[in-house]
């Protein structure tokens, strides 16, 4: 804990490690803490085709990997470890973690977000055993089955079309009459033979015996109840922000995530937050990686001012 560096990045997803490549270029002491491997939600992803400069698409994995390469080169160092809190220590910030504790001038909390869960009674129970939030981890499970996916944005139709690869047949449950995700994805879901959508409706019960077997859902505008028979679901209802660590020290909003200025400040002087986890961030990897570059940016501007 001798060392003091420079900023302390926390996550090393996209966001963490792009903000990486520019405080390393910066000629800051960068350390990355990195609680799994380094890429982040995304490498749950098989394909993404939405990411400015490949208009062919790329995979996941290889462009954070890049990324990664990238950050290392310009020196940034980066390490496994969970972050457990940061504390004030003097005119330093302390980041403590499972392995050690890390002195630094500034924080950057780029944790990303999780996958939201439905909070239904046997949810817990048949994770693993018929329930997924990964198609992409798990899809291949499921040859010839039939499955729902629940949700309406940009992750549930992007699972939804990748799980047509394998399965049956697929019930795409939105709780709307209309989805939220992008217009052409959309289109694909309504031109794919495999995909019924069922409308207004929501998953009150999962049901099954040693495996997931069927889902009880129910029509918000009738309020009459239905039963469907499938062997595996996929819930996509949006990601949770992962600031619990940081609870009590920044101000999170009520959906908790942190609350960021234009330059990416938090509410504590010398920490900063990018991608997912803040409060401007829309969920996509364009954006987390916009976000932390202005949040290295901005850290730069602080630290010439010690």
């Amino acid at each position: 804990m001798n060392e003091v560096y420079d900023v302390v990045i926390i996550g090393a997803g996209p966001a963490g490690l792009a903000a990486g490549i520019y405080a390393g270029r910066g000629r800051l002491n960068t350390l990355i803490l990195e609680k799994g491997i380094p890429g982040g939600q995304i490498l749950l992803t098989d394909f993404v085709e939405n990411y400015p400069g490949f208009p062919d698409g790329v995979v996941p994995f290889e462009l954070m990997e890049k990324f990664r390469i990238q950050a290392e080169k310009f020196g940034a160092k980066i390490t496994q470890d969970e972050v457990e809190k940061i504390e004030k220590k003097d005119d330093l910030w302390n980041v403590v973690a499972g392995q050690g504790e890390y002195l630094t001038r500034t924080v950057l909390v780029a944790t990303g977000s999780a996958h939201r869960k439905l909070g239904l009674e046997n949810e817990g129970k048949y994770l693993g055993r018929g329930i997924s939030y990964c198609a992409t981890c798990d899809g291949a499970f499921f040859k010839e089955k039939d499955l729902a996916v629940v949700g309406g944005g940009d992750w549930a139709l992007t699972e939804a079309l990748f799980l047509t690869k394998f399965c049956r047949s697929l019930k795409l449950i939105h709780r709307r009459d209309k989805f939220r995700g992008e217009q052409i994805l959309q289109e694909r879901v309504f031109e794919n033979e495999k995909i019924e959508v069922i409308w207004d409706s929501i998953v009150t019960r999962i049901s099954g015996s040693a495996t997931l077997e069927s889902l009880t859902l129910q029509n918000v505008k009738t309020q009459e109840n239905s039963e469907i028979k499938v062997q595996g679901f996929f819930i996509s209802v949006g990601l949770d922000p992962n600031s619990k660590f940081t609870e009590g020290l920044l101000d999170l909003n009520e959906w908790r995530e942190i609350i960021v200025k234009k330059n990416m400040a938090t509410s504590q002087p010398g920490i900063f937050a990018a991608g997912d986890v803040c409060d401007v961030c829309p969920e996509q990897m364009a954006t987390a990686v916009g976000t932390a570059v202005a949040a290295a940016i901005g850290i730069e501007d602080l630290l010439r001012k010690y």
